[in-house]
């Protein structure tokens, strides 16, 4: 993620996402498909606004190298862009030849991701596998900020009863509301501060 240039607030995310795509492959004279694994690739940038934030933020879970991050960027602290990706759906899959950009897109892939291949991928091939896949995502800018939420005393529901009836109903109209009931007492209205011991 980085900031837009001449577009105060607004920041580019670039994603690439990387696909473990398993083919069943038909070969003559076989009765059973042989399944082949392979990656792939796709890159997606998106533009969002996420504000401005001129404050340097600290957190227990900061380590050396984070701070460091955070002082060359001159006291801006970045929002966090986050992405959720329902599960991908393969629309369709055909062998091509393969091209030269294909080949440096792959020299491209993570250790991390290619770890989970054994450690070892094969480009050599001149042939591959061009797969569609459609996937749904929702991507996010956060930023912690700073909110006053209004905080209103205790309400005390008050209410007059004059009535003259011997009907049930008419006395319990009369009868005081508890309020004492419903709502506990404030430090100030129970005295504790006087008996409560000093150490």
């Amino acid at each position: 993620m980085e900031p837009v240039p001449f577009n105060r607030g607004f920041y580019s995310v670039d994603m690439t996402f990387f696909f473990n795509i398993c083919v069943d492959v038909f070969c003559p004279l076989a009765t059973s498909p042989c399944i082949v694994n392979g990656v792939s690739i796709f890159s997606k940038r998106v533009i969002l606004y996420g504000s401005e934030g001129n404050v340097k933020m600290f957190s227990s879970d900061c380590t050396q190298e984070d701070l460091i991050v955070q002082n060359s960027r001159c006291g801006d602290v970045l929002p966090k862009a986050t992405c959720q990706v329902a599960e991908p759906i393969c629309l369709s899959a055909r062998i091509c030849d393969c091209q030269s950009h294909c080949n440096e897109a792959c020299c491209q892939i993570p250790d991390c991701i290619c770890r989970q291949f054994g450690g070892q991928l094969d480009f050599s091939s001149n042939r591959s596998v061009y797969v569609t896949i459609g996937i749904f995502t929702i991507v996010q800018i956060v930023r912690n900020v700073q909110m006053l939420i209004p905080a209103y005393d205790f309400c005390i529901p008050e209410k007059e009863c004059v009535t003259s009836s011997d009907d049930p109903c008419d006395m319990f109209r009369r009868i005081e509301f508890p309020t004492e009931e419903f709502f506990p007492p404030k430090v100030s209205d129970c005295g504790c501060n006087s008996d409560r011991p000093r150490r």
